[in-house]
């Protein structure tokens, strides 16, 4: 069995890579700017967390990008 090699990413599925971890970032950086806006801690608690999975989702995809270098 030959060991595989690692799989080449297509210029199309790189851009579309590239403008899903520019949105997640922008999500984030928006979520961040309206939790500072908020005075209700209940709210600005669900804020930050989205935040958070914006961030997360960014790193994900950084992560998958990174690997197939």
């Amino acid at each position: 069995m030959q060991a595989q090699a690692p799989s080449q990413m297509t210029a199309t599925n790189l851009k579309v890579l590239i403008d899903q971890m520019n949105h997640e970032a922008l999500a984030s950086k928006k979520c961040d700017f309206f939790a500072q806006q908020i005075s209700d801690p209940a709210l600005k608690g669900t804020i930050a967390s989205l935040s958070q999975h914006h961030r997360a989702n960014f790193d994900k995809l950084f992560n998958y990008l990174s690997s197939h270098q």
